[in-house]
């Protein structure tokens, strides 16, 4: 792990005490197909958003 400490003060970490904490979380991992056009959608030439649905 990586500590730093940002301020112009000193700043003692004592043996024993608690500075970090583990999270265990899901990592995904995409994978990327190229492609040379891209395919009609419901938003035609509008964007994002133009759908007309709220």
């Amino acid at each position: 792990m990586i500590l730093v400490n940002l301020s112009k003060e000193d700043f003692t970490i004592n043996d024993g005490e608690r500075i970090a904490q583990m999270v265990i979380a899901k990592h995904e991992q995409a994978e990327w197909v190229e492609v040379t056009e891209l395919q009609e959608s419901d938003r035609v030439a509008g964007g994002f958003g133009s759908t007309g649905k709220k």
